[in-house]
């Protein structure tokens, strides 16, 4: 029988070494993730979710849906921004009450949706061809909306593939002699804001450049006539005539690292032969710009050479990249080397969001999962560039998990509100209003009063 006060001796545990701590598991009154709440708050401001919803088609017939889509969707978005990758999490996440409160509508007051409700969203209405081609929109999509408040003048564009790990018998998972695993090889394209703007899952046998125009293109579109200016990065796997001639016919202007042939060594003769004198004990570099045209060129093009001279080392490092920018070469290299960002994010998305966690036995459904990942990591990614305060602005999206997510609280019902009694620990409350005052500052207007 229930304690009169509301607590269950037969609930309790002790500790052996003081008795009297008792150990209380109350999943339905206290949560672990209260700072997602901050996140609902910036994706009710910026109408992100509601606008996903519109696009994906509902397939459900009947009457008897118990969770909007739009709510199914921000259940997938937010349980895989908290790290609970996996559609079984639903079975504990459906009474977490920070999730029913950010899922909304039926789910705030009785529980979200279960495990085989989230599996037949993610596996069967999403993997639809219609939904499937939404989906890999949406992304762009977001990120129209938070430039509509941080106008961009100009947009780069890095290029990248990477390696998702499989570890069972999943659709078009191959063997990869690279990456020396089974996987699938996904794509994606960042800006320099850190957000993804699209992504493509693939089979893990293809070349790192394949597909790149279905990735690619539609950024470009959507860009052109939007801003002054397009920039693209790319390393020696997307040195393509094909890219070259699509980026130029653009008029986008691009820096792409070429692999080296003795034609180019040759070019860079002098500049290979070790200086005279005592080596300093700093790296010296060198640069040396020239025109160039490979046998598969349609004509000749600007490569910039870079020989790095390193104390204790015998030999020099040199790379080429091939650019159409008019800047001086040592700025042309300074630009590329900035695409190594791109790889820090995507080791964020891997690390912080999971997104290598495609574990679903269809092709169709993983990549579903890729997108939802996807939607994740750009709503963190979002509060981390639009509201987060100076202290913590330089924070990685895996501290920001760890410290603003993971904020415990304790949910006290009253008559006409909810009360969440956070813990006050690496996030203090100034620093969660901060953050509270700047995506109220995201929200639109409302128009003056008549005078």
């Amino acid at each position: 029988m229930a304690h009169p006060t509301g607590e269950s001796e037969s609930d309790v545990l002790r500790l052996d070494f003081d008795r009297r701590l008792m150990l209380q598991f109350c999943g339905s009154v206290v949560t672990s993730d209260a700072g997602l709440l901050a996140y609902r708050e910036l994706d009710d401001a910026l109408r992100l979710s509601v606008m996903a919803g519109e696009m994906l088609a509902d397939a459900r017939t009947g009457k008897n849906g118990r969770h909007a889509l739009v709510g199914l969707l921000r259940q997938s978005v937010f349980g895989r921004l908290a790290g609970y990758e996996d559609v079984n999490d639903a079975e504990r996440l459906r009474h977490d009450p920070a999730m029913r409160w950010n899922v909304g509508g039926k789910a705030a007051q009785g529980s979200a949706a279960s495990p085989s409700q989230m599996g037949r969203f993610e596996t069967r209405w999403l993997t639809t061809e219609r939904n499937l081609s939404s989906l890999a929109d949406i992304s762009g999509r977001w990120i129209d909306i938070v430039h509509g408040h941080r106008p961009p003048k100009g947009i780069v564009l890095d290029m990248d593939s990477s390696v998702s790990p499989t570890h069972g018998e999943q659709e078009m998972s191959v063997w990869n002699g690279h990456y020396a695993c089974t996987c699938y090889h996904p794509l994606f394209v960042f800006n320099q804001f850190g957000d993804l703007e699209r992504c493509a899952l693939r089979p893990g046998n293809v070349h790192s450049a394949d597909g790149w125009g279905d990735v690619l293109k539609p950024v470009v579109v959507r860009y052109q006539g939007k801003v002054l200016r397009i920039y693209f990065r790319a390393d020696a796997a997307f040195a393509m005539p094909e890219v070259y001639e699509y980026l130029e016919a653009e008029r986008i202007k691009y820096a792409i690292r070429i692999p080296t042939n003795q034609v180019l060594q040759n070019r860079i003769g002098h500049l290979l032969k070790r200086p005279v004198g005592r080596p300093p004990s700093e790296v010296r570099r060198f640069y040396a710009n020239f025109t160039y045209q490979a046998g598969s060129w349609s004509k000749p093009r600007r490569v910039i050479a870079k020989v790095e001279w390193h104390p204790g080392e015998l030999i020099p490092r040199v790379g080429f990249i091939v650019t159409n920018m008019s800047r001086p070469g040592e700025r042309v290299v300074a630009f590329y080397n900035k695409r190594g960002t791109c790889e820090q994010w995507i080791k964020e998305g891997k690390g912080a969001i999971k997104w290598t966690r495609l574990s679903c036995r269809t092709c169709a459904a993983n990549a579903v999962r890729l997108q939802l990942h996807a939607l994740a990591y750009n709503l963190g990614n979002f509060l981390r560039t639009l509201a987060t305060p100076e202290p913590i602005k330089d924070w990685s999206l895996t501290s920001l998990k760890e410290k603003l997510i993971k904020i415990g609280a304790k949910i006290v019902s009253h008559g006409r509100y909810v009360a969440f009694q956070m813990a006050e620990v690496a996030i203090p409350r100034q620093m969660f209003q901060e953050i509270l005052r700047l995506i109220a500052e995201l929200r639109p207007q409302p128009p003056p009063a008549p005078a």
